[in-house]
């Protein structure tokens, strides 16, 4: 009998234990249906004992797994990304648009953006169906109605789109009023005399105009434009002086200055200027900062001479470390040459006067300029430049924009060609005057003290009008 008890004393003891490991068992998997990342976790420690594996066959202590982690993070920020490609019409671009959705989807119309140029969106506008119409050998005709092309810097004919290399070259450019008709879209520029024509359905007259309100002609006649060309941003077709586009739009300043900018300067401002009864009295300002720090004036204004001559503006790459790029009125938007070539392009701080401070953000680099809004007065504007000629680091901080971007060329008529290709909208300007000149668009005083119930409205919701007779009598 003993055999026998013994032999199921063993059963059951087998039994027993496969019980417990089956439970054991379902109890694992059950553990890992709730825990997927139990892999991870196993990959995880596999790798770092193959790397400490590895460190110690070279010779070197395991690394730390924090400290590796805070290596890794470290390479993560310091680690330059691979800049973007640049559009076809920055130096060395090579990035050209595609034809567009049967439905537009970028904007180009200002009320589709407010506030922006669409300059880009424009150079890389093709329309949906341009493969057609290129086909076709149609080409959209441009009428210079005052007749000059001279001062455009085009030819007559197709031959400027071609050698330009516009996305949309299908258009030819004429100066003939006989073919006034047959015209797609006609520019007048900076002046209106009414014309014994009507307009025909579809056909666009754009208003073109370099200066502003206070030097440019008091239009009498509505509801004759239907598209403007003008500096402002609130214009169909932006027109501007100059316009700056970073290679990278996240890297818009340098770690360290090219060079030293104050280097071997001995003189503090400059200002060549003619016009001495500008609107915006900056002559008088000039005056009064003259009292708190040297301004050496050249020019009608002053008692300096120097020829009008690249030699005068070199002075600000040698001598000077701040000029007054002052502008002659004091209007939304309005930025000339005084800061993009005077300034910009020479090694100098430029302090400007003209638009209000977040216009000259909209189109300067950062950091590149003192506006004279940002201090209560000449006084102070003065004391501050006192103070960034005895840091030469503060003063280097002005130029970290350098080589961040550049001036491109804004193509304007392939622009306009791109843009009479487009489904544009059939309106018109209901009141041009009210829309160009009327309240908060300029001040003669700064925009500081400017009465804040002038502030300019939206003109777009205000001013313009979508006409229902696209053709008019005029």
């Amino acid at each position: 009998m003993y055999p026998r008890v013994q032999l199921r004393r063993k059963i059951l003891i087998f039994t027993a234990f496969g019980f417990v490991c089956y439970v054991i068992w379902i109890c694992c998997l059950r553990r890992l249906a709730q825990n997927s990342d139990t892999k991870l976790y196993i990959s995880d420690d596999y790798n770092a004992q193959i790397a400490d594996t590895n460190a110690l066959t070279h010779g070197f202590e395991p690394a730390d797994p924090e400290s590796k982690t805070k290596e890794l993070q470290q390479e993560a920020v310091t680690k330059k990304p691979e800049p973007p490609r640049r559009p076809w019409f920055m130096t060395d671009g090579e990035v050209w648009p595609v034809a567009s959705g049967a439905r537009r989807n970028v904007s180009l119309m200002p009320g589709e953006a407010p506030g922006e140029d669409r300059i880009a969106n424009q150079l890389m506008y093709v329309p949906h169906n341009y493969e057609e119409v290129r086909q076709s050998g149609a080409l959209k005709k441009i009428l210079l109605y005052h007749g000059e092309t001279w001062s455009w810097n085009v030819e007559l004919g197709a031959g400027w789109f071609k050698r330009n290399k516009c996305p949309v070259d299908t258009c030819s450019i004429t100066t003939t009023i006989a073919e006034a008709n047959a015209a797609d879209i006609i520019i007048f520029k900076d002046q209106y005399i009414p014309s014994v024509y009507r307009r025909p359905p579809h056909q666009v007259w754009m208003l073109y105009m370099l200066e502003c309100p206070y030097h440019t002609q008091h239009m009498r006649h509505n509801d004759v434009f239907n598209w403007t060309a003008t500096y402002r941003h609130d214009s169909d077709i932006v027109a501007p002086y100059e316009k700056w586009v970073y290679f990278d739009e996240k890297v818009r300043q340098k770690e360290k200055p090219d060079e030293n900018y104050a280097r071997q300067k001995s003189k503090l401002v400059a200002w060549f200027v003619s016009n001495c009864a500008a609107k915006n009295r900056r002559l008088e300002y000039a005056y009064e900062l003259q009292k708190y720090i040297q301004v050496d004036m050249y020019g009608s204004c002053g008692l300096l001479k120097c020829p009008r001559s690249e030699k005068c503006f070199q002075m600000l790459d040698t001598t000077y470390k701040f000029y007054l790029a002052f502008e002659n009125s004091n209007c939304v938007d309005y930025v000339t040459e005084k800061l993009f070539v005077n300034g910009l392009q020479h090694n100098v701080i430029p302090i400007v006067m003209g638009a209000r401070q977040e216009d000259y953000a909209n189109v300067a680099p950062y950091h590149s300029y003192i506006h004279v809004d940002e201090f209560d007065s000449p006084k102070h504007l003065a004391e501050y430049l006192y103070k960034l000629d005895e840091d030469e680091e503060l003063y280097n901080s002005y130029f970290l924009w350098k080589g961040t971007g550049e001036f491109i060329n804004t193509y304007f008529f392939c622009r306009v060609c791109a843009m009479i290709h487009a489904d544009y909208p059939m309106k018109t300007y209901r009141n041009i005057n009210e829309w160009w000149r009327g309240p908060g668009t300029c001040t003669s005083g700064s925009w500081k003290k400017f009465n804040k119930s002038e502030t300019p409205r939206s003109r777009i919701g205000h001013v313009r009008s979508i006409s229902n007779t696209p053709v008019l009598k005029v």
